[in-house]
């Protein structure tokens, strides 16, 4: 990833509260294209809204918003069309098998017959699918089910994948085996932005933005903020956790 690589995404001075608890407090982050960007945290720490906000799902109380340069949330924006989008839950039918939920998506996204032929045969390749078109979703495996969920999600080519708390539930072999995949799609130039509790997958990112209590505590790559903090690269979580008491000054729960 070039230093001088196009911001695909950003948020400035963001705010956004759900009556009286405020899940974001000003945060300002750009991801910038053909990047793993990491947004991590514990629960309640801002990521889910944030994948929202970038996906137009939400607006902001106060702040801007741009993905691909564009509001996400604008009446006419075409962001859409560019962006694919993996939630934590309730992404696929699960009375639907692999295939259905396949042929579903790709008549939301108006795939032609031969993109979506051309298309499905590559995904179910690299998502190891293709022995289980038959099978319901909601009777897939944790893993299956999270790699038939980004294979959905990249049915239409997006530019920019949002990814919220993706390997949630899912086995040490398919955690492993979805970031493969997700390396794979940024090789081809995708830019990805993962939001995650395991403090494990910041160093799998190439940039990571620190959440907690609705603030942004800290943002850079993860090997420059483990070694400013002089612990080992995979000990990640000891970064976090002095940055909490810093930012709290030690009243973190």
């Amino acid at each position: 990833m070039s230093a001088e690589a196009a911001v695909d995404v950003e948020l400035k001075d963001v705010r956004r509260a759900f009556g009286a608890t405020q899940a974001l407090r000003g945060v300002s982050l750009a991801v910038h294209a053909g990047e793993v960007y990491g947004l991590v945290g514990p629960d309640g720490a801002g990521k889910t809204t944030s994948i929202r906000l970038m996906a137009g799902l939400l607006l902001p109380d106060a702040g801007q918003v741009r993905t691909l340069s564009e509001d996400p949330a604008a009446p006419r924006s075409h962001v859409r069309e560019s962006l694919g989008l993996v939630p934590q839950r309730n992404t696929l039918y699960g009375d639907l098998s692999v295939e259905e939920n396949l042929r579903f998506f790709a008549r939301l996204f108006a795939l032609s017959k031969e993109d979506f032929a051309e298309r499905r045969a590559r995904l179910l390749d690299i998502t190891r699918l293709g022995r289980f078109t038959d099978r319901r979703a909601d009777a897939l495996s944790g893993g299956m089910y999270k790699k038939l969920a980004l294979a959905c999600a990249l049915l239409h080519r997006p530019r920019v994948l949002l990814l919220d708390e993706p390997t949630n539930g899912v086995d040490p072999v398919s955690r492993r085996e979805l970031w493969e995949l997700l390396y794979g799609l940024v090789h081809e130039g995708m830019t990805l932005i993962v939001s995650t509790p395991y403090m494990d997958e910041a160093a799998r990112c190439h940039r990571v933005g620190l959440l907690y209590a609705g603030e942004l505590i800290a943002q850079g790559a993860p090997r420059e903020l483990t070694r400013a903090h002089g612990v080992a690269a995979s000990d990640f979580e000891a970064v976090f956790l002095a940055l909490v008491e810093k930012h709290t000054g030690g009243r973190a729960a």
